[in-house]
C-alpha cells in the first residue's frame, strides 16, 4: 500500500475518533468516553482505533523512527489519561471534583488531531 493510502486512512480514523468524543465541553467529552467505558471496557479500546493502526504502521513499514514513536507513545497517553479518569469517576468521584476547569471544544481544538498525527506520520515516513 501506498503511503498516501495510508496517509487518508490515517485521517479518517482520526475524524472517527473526534466525532464518537464530540462533544462542546471537556465535560461532555469526558462524559462520552465514559458512557462508553462503562458499556464495555474493550469496545472503549476498540473505539481508539488510531493507536492500533499506529503500531500497525510501525511494523507494516517497520517504522520505529523519532516522530513515529512519539505518536505512540502520546495516543498510548492519552488512553492512559484518560483510563485514569474513568477510573476515577468509577470510584464515585464527581468530574468537578477530578477536572476542576470545564473548558470549551472548539471545532480547532476538537480536529486538531486530525492535523498533528497525519502531518507526524508524513514526517515519519519521510514524505
Amino acid at each position: 500500500m501506498d503511503i498516501l493510502s495510508l496517509f487518508l486512512i490515517f485521517i479518517a480514523l482520526e475524524f472517527f475518533e473526534s466525532n464518537w468524543q464530540k462533544s462542546d465541553t471537556l465535560y461532555g467529552l469526558i462524559k462520552n468516553n465514559f458512557s462508553i467505558f462503562q458499556k464495555n471496557i474493550f469496545l472503549y479500546f476498540l473505539l481508539h482505533l488510531t493507536f492500533f493502526y499506529t503500531i500497525f504502521l510501525s511494523f507494516y513499514l517497520n517504522n520505529f523512527s523519532f516522530w513515529m514513536s512519539s505518536i505512540l507513545i502520546i495516543k498510548f497517553l492519552d488512553i492512559s489519561f484518560k483510563l485514569t479518569l474513568m477510573q476515577k469517576l468509577s470510584s464515585g468521584k464527581e468530574i468537578e471534583e477530578i477536572m476542576p476547569m470545564n473548558i470549551k471544544m472548539t471545532i480547532v481544538f476538537r480536529y486538531m488531531n486530525v492535523l498533528i498525527y497525519p502531518l507526524s506520520f508524513l514526517f515519519a515516513v519521510g514524505f
